[in-house]
């Protein structure tokens, strides 16, 4: 089967290479998975350079243990192991599989059953690999810790990537207003989804503005606790899904030391994989939700979408295509 590995870090036009590998057999708790769809991700990005060195600490210190990244996909299953019960061939299926494993940059893959979901017949492949990372994080992020109300003013750092696309998209379930910060190149597009304010992070600071929101979803967290603290109004929640790792940590610590002495929250979202993955097929079915999707590109291409993505150059979610 094709497969896209990389054997040492470095960036991806000269790490990542495309291979031939044996279908793998899956064990009795698996199934087999024959991939049409994956998206590229932040872990993708990080995990392929070796950085944030911690991510050498997890995965190889010198070189990758795991040389296929890739943790979203959709698609068909081709075999079931001797004790799965929930799954059949010719099942459609899509979700998150980090809970289980890597490995979805490949044609086909094999994991534990309880990786996956049923694939509604009305969803597409494309949008089945878009949504299960991305809109768990915009979902989790805006209502289960930033307890997201009608009318709220959200503010979307990152708002033009893939959480930031889907966010907008549930935050105007609630009829917030809701502004968008991301680079120029991409506010026009940031305009026509929805957003009611744009902000270019180049030319303005949104925590030196002035202004002040009831819940800020922070994909990029690269500047200090105290920054987020001020541009939160008094009942405010701030929830980074993601970032720098040495601001991260400092904003988890500095949100638990200034808890006692302020209503305003400053909170780390730790995913939970699928956790609510069939409420938002159906906010697709009621078409409340659709993903933004850059490409689909085919797998050969993996390698500059890859950079582009790391440079902040897509928008929404990039799909690569690898059964069509």
């Amino acid at each position: 089967m094709k497969v896209l590995i990389f054997e040492r870090y470095g960036l991806p036009e000269k790490v990542l290479k495309l291979s031939e590998q044996v279908t793998p057999v899956p064990k009795d708790n698996e199934i087999l998975v024959k991939v049409h769809c994956t998206a590229i991700n932040d872990y993708d990005w990080s995990l392929v350079r070796g950085k944030p060195f911690l991510y050498r600490l997890m995965f190889g210190l010198t070189k990758p243990k795991s040389k296929i990244m890739g943790m979203e996909l959709s698609g068909t299953v081709v075999q079931v192991g001797a004790e799965v019960q929930d799954f059949a061939v010719g099942d459609e299926v899509f979700g998150d599989i980090s809970n289980y494993g890597f490995g979805t940059f490949a044609a086909y893959i094999s994991i534990n059953a309880k990786a996956l979901v049923r694939k509604p017949k009305s969803m597409s492949f494309e949008s089945a690999a878009a949504l299960p990372h991305a809109s768990l994080l915009a979902l989790q992020g805006l209502r289960d810790i930033g307890k997201i109300k009608k009318g709220m003013k959200v503010l979307i750092n990152g708002a033009g990537g893939g959480v930031g696309t889907l966010a907008l998209q549930l935050a105007k379930i609630y009829a917030c207003e809701v502004t968008g910060v991301d680079n120029r190149e991409k506010l026009a597009m940031l305009r026509a989804l929805g957003y009611d304010h744009v902000i270019d992070y180049k030319v303005e600071d949104f925590t030196k503005n002035g202004l002040q929101y009831d819940l800020i979803l922070d994909c990029k967290t690269n500047k200090s606790p105290f920054s987020y603290h001020r541009s939160l109004k008094p009942e405010g929640n701030y929830v980074s899904i993601g970032g720098n790792l040495i601001d991260l940590i400092t904003t988890l610590i500095w949100g638990k030391l200034l808890q006692p002495f302020s209503n305003k929250k400053l909170n780390i979202l730790s995913l939970k994989p699928n956790a609510g993955l069939e409420e938002i097929a159906g906010l697709y079915a009621k078409k409340q939700l659709k993903p933004v999707i850059d490409g689909p590109y085919p797998l050969e291409s993996a390698a500059e979408k890859l950079q582009l993505f790391g440079e902040g150059k897509h928008i929404g979610k990039v799909i690569i295509t690898i059964h069509p």
